[in-house]
């Protein structure tokens, strides 16, 4: 077959058959120009439209006597604002604004549909506990630390033997102090084991644990001071001062107990010289320990003694002569209020006079432990506070007690 039928069949098979893809592309580019030509000419026609537009908005700004455009929304009619408001936005002057009476569309903490859902209260950074009492013999009585489970206190409330001599005569024997007599005293444990909820303890307003060891703190002591007045026998709390038998002063001896002197009066003092009471009291103590004497009551039996006189008509309890001094009684200070003593009452030992240094010993270990325990109660944390305290009379010849009783 020659060339020239080769060709010719070929344009016959183009005729006939699909459109070539040279064509095809060409056709699709022609309509892509096309359609970008028409987005122009629509571009332009809505950029002339605006440009119109704001040039009518412009022409009747600067003509004050057009009328208002209409608008297509319906507004409800408001009256006008007042004319204080109109002048401050006019000059901006913020007198006028004063004395207008403005009506209140904000929300309000004081109503709770109006906001009072949305405004927390301000919570104290620390709790204000009620104030007790917790004073103490421990101010004035002798305290050790040890890091033993008991302290002893050797005693000897013996003397020894004596006799004049002659230069010429040979000297005798004299008596030798008997055994040294020994007071142990047991440590006891004070314990508390208060808890609170995780949750509390993160999202408190203050440091809840430093409080707790603040409230444990103030119970211990408390709870010393009520054992160092009325202990129990040694075996599981501190011995106190008046849990010891008592004599009348007058056939006291050593012996492990204290002695007391009567009022005369049964749950009184006397009626006619009550003062005596107090002076036979501070009498009754040896002078080796009236130097360093204190007086030791409850606020309500301070109260009664506060109004006794001596026979001049003088108080025996008197203010210090000088600025921060404290109160003495019969020339005494300080006195110690310890609100754990007894009221006075019908044969009550409510007064207590001696050298509580050298007559009552307080032993403890220094520190007050505490174990936080996140495991054992969740989802509280338990705290565990120990502390290990003990405490006795050293020496019975340092302490007399006031007896309100016949004898």
């Amino acid at each position: 077959m020659s060339k020239k039928e080769t060709k010719a069949q070929g344009r016959s098979a183009d005729t006939t058959g699909q459109t070539p893809p040279a064509a095809e592309v060409k056709t699709a580019l022609a309509g892509f120009v096309s359609d970008i030509k028409d987005f122009q000419d629509d571009i332009s026609t809505k950029l002339q439209q605006q440009e119109e537009r704001l040039t009518m908005l412009d022409r009747k700004s600067l003509n004050p006597a057009a009328p208002p455009p209409r608008c297509p929304l319906r507004l409800t009619s408001r009256p006008p604002p007042p004319e204080g408001v109109r002048s401050y936005l006019r000059s901006g002057d913020d007198d006028a604004l004063r004395g207008l009476d403005l009506e209140g569309k904000a929300m309000s903490t004081a109503v709770a549909a109006d906001g009072g859902y949305l405004v927390d209260p301000q919570t104290a950074d620390t709790i204000k506990g009620v104030l007790e009492g917790t004073s103490s013999i421990r101010a004035i009585a002798n305290v050790v630390n040890v890091e033993a489970t008991s302290y002893d206190v050797l005693i000897d409330h013996s003397d020894l033997g004596s006799g004049w001599a002659s230069e010429t005569a040979s000297s005798t024997e004299t008596g030798t102090p008997p055994t040294i007599e020994r007071i142990t005293i047991p440590l006891h444990e004070l314990s508390a084991l208060p808890k609170a909820s995780q949750r509390l303890l993160d999202d408190s307003a203050f440091d809840i644990e430093t409080w707790l060891a603040g409230r444990i703190a103030d119970k211990f002591a408390r709870a010393e001071a009520a054992a160092f007045i009325n202990g129990g026998d040694g075996t599981d709390k501190p011995t106190g001062i008046l849990t010891h038998p008592t004599v009348d002063n007058d056939s006291w001896t050593w012996g492990g107990n204290l002695g007391y002197v009567a009022t005369g009066t049964s749950g009184d003092f006397d009626a006619t010289n009550p003062a005596d009471a107090i002076v036979d009291l501070v009498y009754s103590l040896g002078a080796e320990y009236r130097a360093n004497g204190a007086f030791v009551m409850n606020s309500k039996t301070a109260g009664a003694v506060r109004k006794l006189k001596d026979l001049d008509g003088r108080f025996l309890w008197s203010d210090g002569l000088a600025a921060g001094e404290p109160a003495r009684l019969m020339g005494y200070p300080p006195v110690v209020i310890a609100e754990d003593m007894p009221d006075v009452a019908a044969d009550a030992m409510s007064i207590a006079f001696g050298d509580f240094a050298a007559g009552y010993t307080v032993a403890e270990r220094p520190d007050t432990r505490i174990l936080r325990d996140p495991f054992s109660a969740k989802p509280h944390v338990l705290f565990y506070a120990t502390k290990r305290v003990g405490g006795d009379v050293s020496d019975f010849a340092a302490i007399k007690l006031l007896k309100f009783g016949l004898s």
